[in-house]
């Protein structure tokens, strides 16, 4: 098994009455609340945090969302050009640019096929569907999305493919009339492919596609539906069966000493699904186009989603239904892996066992008010005490 370590670099420091007064702190609150002088040292510990990481042979994802508190990073490829220069050993994965919210997926090629370039081979390559927040941040039409989401991912492959001279693309949402991209990337024929979703209908396409699937806090029944689907497409396609090195899940994760410890800091992390995840009705919800016609209905209700006690969700991870939630729940519904390096393994272990194996580990880490220090100490843990193990991990037969 492999491991991953994301930090999505969030902006905590903002009163209180401050949050209480906006409707979103991804898309309305005024950037004068973030001090550029602490920006800066934010990004200065995260990236001592990815060199630590390097050393101790985590691998690193680099992510992106716009205009909120939850993401300092607003473009991703530019991390990752700090990152293929920073690093030396380990892998690093953007997870990714918002290739629906850019007008050109061939300059995306382009700054991916630097990125494997400058770490000689060492990038992966994730797309993710931008949520209604970044849609409105990037003025952006979100009719049509999904569609353009697919398209955008065949036109980087094409572009990241073709070494024959320009090649050109007419599609439905675009017309490249000259793609030759210089330098193409340093692997052939490209860097692996990843895309986050946990609803099994884009499961599907991600199968045929031969894309790694990841989910992010699904939990393990909303991961294992997600994932059958994967697996039944690639059979129903007459493909070769998918091994656990097709599917990565993300839970938020921290080691300490004791599982006191790794619990009391590791809730500090969960501060992402409290206030970090919370998102205004109109970036998220009434964007023409973003919700089936069906379904559009129920948006304009304030029933509260289904959740289990604790306020963790019973299906899927809707913001709402987390902003209460507590350590203890999280771990119980599989969406954070804390406390001693023996209770982590055997938290990941159980469940590998229940969602029928995978190779790729998302370490979900620092978060809110989690200090550098705190952060560096759990890495360390990991590092030394549960990532060795979880290597030896023997994955079933792929059958």
């Amino acid at each position: 098994m492999q491991a991953w370590y994301l930090c999505e670099n969030p902006y905590p420091f903002v009163p209180q009455e401050v949050l209480d007064s906006v409707d979103s702190v991804r898309g309305s609150l005024p950037n004068k609340y973030c001090d550029p002088q602490v920006a800066a040292r934010l990004y200065e510990e995260c990236l001592d945090e990815y060199r630590l990481c390097d050393e101790m042979g985590l691998n690193i994802i680099s992510n992106e969302h716009h205009a909120g508190i939850n993401c300092l990073y607003g473009a991703s490829p530019l991390i990752l050009g700090i990152l293929a220069r920073e690093t030396k050993n380990v892998r690093i994965l953007s997870l990714g640019t918002l290739v629906t919210a850019r007008p050109d997926p061939v300059r995306i090629a382009e700054e991916y096929a630097t990125a494997d370039i400058i770490s000689k081979g060492r990038l992966d390559i994730g797309f993710v569907k931008s949520g209604g927040s970044e849609m409105a941040s990037a003025n952006t039409n979100p009719i049509g999305n999904l569609e353009r989401f697919w398209e955008s991912i065949d036109l980087i492959k094409k572009a990241l493919t073709s070494h024959d001279g320009p090649v050109s693309w007419e599609g439905k949402y675009f017309t490249h009339r000259h793609i030759n991209i210089w330098p193409g990337p340093y692997q052939r024929p490209h860097p692996p492919l990843w895309a986050a979703t946990g609803d099994p209908e884009t499961s599907v396409e991600l199968a045929q596609r031969d894309i790694i699937n990841a989910t992010f806090v699904r939990g393990p029944d909303g991961t294992k539906k997600s994932w059958d689907a994967y697996r039944q497409a690639r059979k129903d396609a007459g493909m070769s069966p998918a091994g656990p090195d097709r599917f990565a899940y993300m839970g938020f994760t921290y080691v300490g000493d004791s599982d006191e410890e790794g619990m009391e800091i590791g809730d500090k992390s969960l501060w992402f699904l409290r206030v970090g995840a919370r998102s205004a009705a109109q970036y998220s919800r009434m964007l023409p186009g973003a919700t089936p016609a069906e379904q559009a209905p129920l948006l304009y209700r304030s029933a509260p989603p289904p959740s289990l006690a604790g306020g963790v969700p019973a299906v899927g991870r809707p913001a709402a239904a987390f902003r209460n939630v507590t350590a203890e729940h999280a771990v119980q519904r599989g969406v954070m892996f804390a406390g001693n390096p023996d209770t982590v393994f055997r938290q990941v272990m159980e469940f590998y066992d229940k969602v029928g194996g995978f190779e790729h580990l998302i370490l979900m880490g620092r978060s809110g008010f989690m200090t550098h220090a705190e952060a560096e100490k759990g890495i360390r843990l990991f590092g030394t005490e549960v990532l060795p193990r979880l290597k030896e991990v023997k994955h079933a037969p792929v059958g």
